[in-house]
């Protein structure tokens, strides 16, 4: 357990925050392992090339991705003061949301299930 002041210990927890650009989408109705196809594709990248990789990306998640990405820029130039052409995909994951089960009626009065997955995209950049 640690020590000292509530205070203190907020305190210190907070210096340790990370403070790079990022935006998350959540509760996005594309599958975690679907979404990480695209974004293994733009991790590491600088923002111009990954955003061109987006354009051009016949996948659906590209698009939400895209967004994420157009949004994480923003925020690094307006709240972050950076330059756009120093700005690289530092971190970009998906982790898994919850999942929303439906029913599909088949013969003989049998129900499978239908599971519409959700996920958290994260997109984190970094300055070179």
């Amino acid at each position: 357990m640690a020590k000292g002041h509530r205070s203190q210990i907020k305190r210190e927890r907070n210096a340790n925050k990370d403070t790079r650009p990022s935006a998350k989408l959540s509760y996005a109705r594309i599958p975690a392992q679907k979404a990480c196809f695209v974004l293994d594709a733009i991790r590491g990248k600088d923002v111009e090339t990954a955003l061109a990789i987006l354009e051009y990306n016949p996948r659906y998640a590209s698009g939400v991705i895209k967004k994420i990405l157009e949004s994480a820029v923003a925020n690094a130039e307006n709240n972050n003061g950076m330059k756009r052409e120093n700005l690289f995909v530092a971190e970009c994951y998906a982790n898994q949301g919850p999942t929303m089960k439906r029913v599909q009626p088949r013969a003989q009065g049998r129900a499978y299930r239908i599971l519409k997955r959700m996920s958290h995209i994260t997109v984190v950049l970094d300055e070179r």
